[in-house]
């Protein structure tokens, strides 16, 4: 929910958190800054080579410092739908998840299965490591190109579906008590509010 007022003549905006319980789980949208989240673990919408870039990418590394990278440099680098997992170095989050999104042509080449993979692989991992509270960007909308509605619709459905068939885990693996995305700017977390309220 967005309220929106006016203060000494300027617009003000304020953004409110919409959240849903899912069984165990909640699922929140919220605007603001991923790199200032105080989950255990944020997501980063990495590159391939996982040595920083623009966006999102370049955010949490240039907050996280040296020590995010030195891990990613180790690990070698990551496939498109892929997750890997590093410190989070000088962030309020403990962990760093990094996942490559698709570059979006036309959607014709796997992009929505890459897109849900890089979700879906990030959830995987953070609960293997027993994480239970995860930051999500919007990954591949920005410089990659995906049309914003398509990705939420992925990224929320991916979500709700991993909550859903994870409840209690008989590997040992920890049932994610919160997952949040934390959308830049208001288009975005608009359109995230209402895909979400046509899933549920």
């Amino acid at each position: 929910m967005t309220l929106i007022y006016f203060l000494n003549g300027r617009i003000c905006v304020i953004i409110y958190d919409m959240e849903i319980k899912i069984d165990k789980s909640i699922l929140s949208l919220v605007g603001g800054d991923i790199t200032k989240q105080d989950t255990e673990a944020i997501v980063n919408a990495a590159n391939k080579s996982l040595r920083g870039g623009g966006g999102v990418d370049g955010a949490i590394h240039r907050a996280g410092g040296p020590k995010i990278l030195e891990e990613c440099i180790k690990i070698g680098g990551c496939e498109t739908g892929e997750a890997v997992i590093t410190t989070g170095g000088n962030l309020k989050a403990k962990h760093v998840i990094h996942t490559v999104g698709p570059i979006y042509r036309d959607g014709l080449h796997n992009e929505p299965k890459f897109l849900e993979n890089a979700y879906k692989n990030s959830l995987k991992l953070a609960s293997s490591k027993g994480i239970k509270s995860i930051a999500f960007p919007s990954i591949s909308t920005g410089a990659y190109g995906y049309p914003l509605e398509q990705a939420a619709e992925i990224a929320l459905k991916t979500a709700i579906t991993y909550l859903k068939e994870h409840t209690d885990l008989p590997d040992g693996s920890q049932v994610l008590e919160l997952v949040r995305f934390v959308l830049f700017g208001h288009k975005t977390l608009e359109i995230y509010e209402r895909v979400l309220k046509r899933l549920i």
